[in-house]
């Protein structure tokens, strides 16, 4: 009875049928190949299995058919993904087309109704012409007709009494109420000669104010004195409201108090109304820290870099619209060309990619800018702050800076150093919107914009943690500071629009 041969045997018995001298030499040698390694030889010299020697039934009729399914099970599952992402970028096309379309058609109806009013306003001086003439002809024709008629004398007679009674009558009638008038005229003139004298007595009431202040802040600061001298000779930007720029004067805390009440900066109204007056200031005062009251001190920080927060926010949001008309555009002008690339390099965005600048051109929570300028800057008190208007804490290995008091010996990072305070807030909104350590920042934010959701420091606030190096306890103080000085009040707080422009001279 033979001895039944494995699959590798009969491969072997095989390759000395048909004297395959590799197989040999490796027999000699007496080096065991593997049945692939022999199947690969055998085919190699051209020499065909037969299916009989194919011993490995588990293989063949189980193993293959199951990767065959499971290879074409991922191939239909990939096939539905590349059909469902098909389907999701048709509906965003169509989504955007039919914006374009809406648009457009309003646009083109818009530009129709501005012809048709165009044409109106022209044909007004043909109409009026036409009017002119008819009546003009009119009053021709029959001026002719009496003129060329003949008029019997009574009836005459009678005609020039008739005119000549209704001519008396009206002017009695208007000598009348000509009369009556002038006595009410002369009333109402006497009360206003009576109030006025009260009212000189008022005016005089301020004058005597500024000189009691003037001995009192003037020898420090020339900040109050100019103010109220330049007061009567205001400059009127648009309508109501102050927008204070105070230069580089070195105020004193006092001073920036005095200030505020002056123009009646409240946090408590700008909480309510959500309307901030735009005051700018180019730096802090140097002895903020002197204040006692430390709620007093938050309070002052606050007014000072709430209405930079916001100017800058809103600048932003000025650019994003502008940004979403021009990419809604066919045709654009050399200078909208222009702006486009400015901003571009301004946001660090390569390769053209308005998507990606949209992404990036978009807002810092009002709540995170104020906690992080408050953490940075120790309330405005820190030496960067105060030194160097860095309220944000920014690191420069080239620029300008301020070197830290307890760096390492090994580290060369400096302070970003600012001429003014707007300067720093810029420069940290940049540094947010482009830098890529915070990319999930502006991530998470643009998904809150895609659910058309409200944009809060306190859901972006975990996505920080690379600014600083402790991490998720530096979000976690962040968010800590929002809750407990109400910061997220602050977010819907825009400037106040209409501004009238004083400007102090140092």
């Amino acid at each position: 009875m033979k001895k039944k041969l494995s699959y590798r045997d009969k491969l072997i018995e095989l390759a000395y049928i048909y004297d395959v001298k590799e197989i040999k030499d490796y027999e000699k040698s007496r080096k065991n190949l593997t049945t692939g390694q022999l199947e690969l030889i055998l085919k190699k010299n051209k020499i065909i299995i037969p299916k009989d020697f194919k011993s490995n039934f588990l293989r063949d009729n189980f193993i293959k058919p199951a990767s065959k399914l499971k290879s074409g099970f991922i191939d239909f599952k990939d096939n539905r993904v590349k059909d469902k992402n098909k389907l999701i970028r048709k509906a965003e096309n169509f989504k955007h087309d039919t914006n374009r379309r809406i648009t457009r058609t309003f646009k083109d109806i818009w530009n129709q109704l501005g012809l048709i009013g165009l044409n109106f306003l022209n044909i007004i001086p043909k109409l009026g012409k036409v009017i002119y003439e008819f009546f003009g002809d009119l009053f021709t024709d029959l001026f002719h007709g009496i003129y060329n008629q003949q008029i019997e004398p009574k009836k005459a007679k009678k005609i020039i009494i008739v005119i000549a009674s209704i001519a008396i009558i009206t002017t009695l009638t208007f000598s009348g109420i000509n009369y009556f008038t002038d006595d009410k005229i002369v009333k109402i003139e006497t009360k206003e000669e009576v109030k006025k004298p009260k009212v000189k007595k008022e005016v005089k009431k301020p004058e005597v104010n500024k000189e009691v202040k003037k001995p009192e802040v003037n020898k420090e600061v020339k900040k109050p004195k100019v103010k109220k001298d330049i007061e009567p000779k205001l400059e009127v930007k648009r309508r109501s409201v102050d927008e204070v720029i105070l230069p580089n004067l070195n105020l004193k805390t006092e001073t920036v108090l005095n200030l505020f009440k002056d123009v009646e900066y409240d946090l408590g109204q700008v909480r309510s109304k959500k309307l901030v007056k735009p005051i700018y200031f180019t730096q802090f005062p140097r002895d903020l820290d002197a204040l006692q009251s430390t709620q007093l001190k938050k309070e002052t920080f606050i007014k000072i870099v709430l209405p930079l927060v916001v100017a800058e926010n809103e600048r932003i949001l000025d650019d994003r619209k502008k940004l979403e008309t021009l990419s809604g555009k066919k045709f654009t002008t050399d200078s909208e060309k222009q702006w486009i690339r400015q901003k571009l390099l301004e946001y660090k965005v390569k390769k053209g990619n308005l998507k990606e600048l949209l992404v990036r051109m978009d807002i810092i929570p009002t709540s995170i800018a104020l906690a992080q300028a408050a953490k940075e800057s120790g309330w405005g008190t820190s030496r960067f702050a105060l030194e160097g208007n860095a309220i944000f804490g920014q690191w420069t290995w080239s620029g300008q800076g301020i070197a830290p008091l307890d760096r390492e010996s090994n580290k060369n990072h400096k302070i970003l150093k600012f001429p003014i305070l707007r300067a720093s807030v810029k420069a940290y909104k940049n540094n947010l919107n482009t830098h890529k350590s915070y990319s999930k920042f502006r991530e998470k934010r643009l998904k809150l914009r895609e659910k058309n959701k409200k944009i809060s420091g306190l859901e972006l606030t975990e996505t920080l943690n690379n600014y600083a190096q402790t991490g998720t306890e530096y979000t976690k103080i962040l968010n800590q500071i929002i809750k407990q000085n109400r910061l997220t009040d602050f977010e819907p707080v825009s400037l106040i629009n209409s501004v009238k422009k004083i400007q102090l001279s140092s």
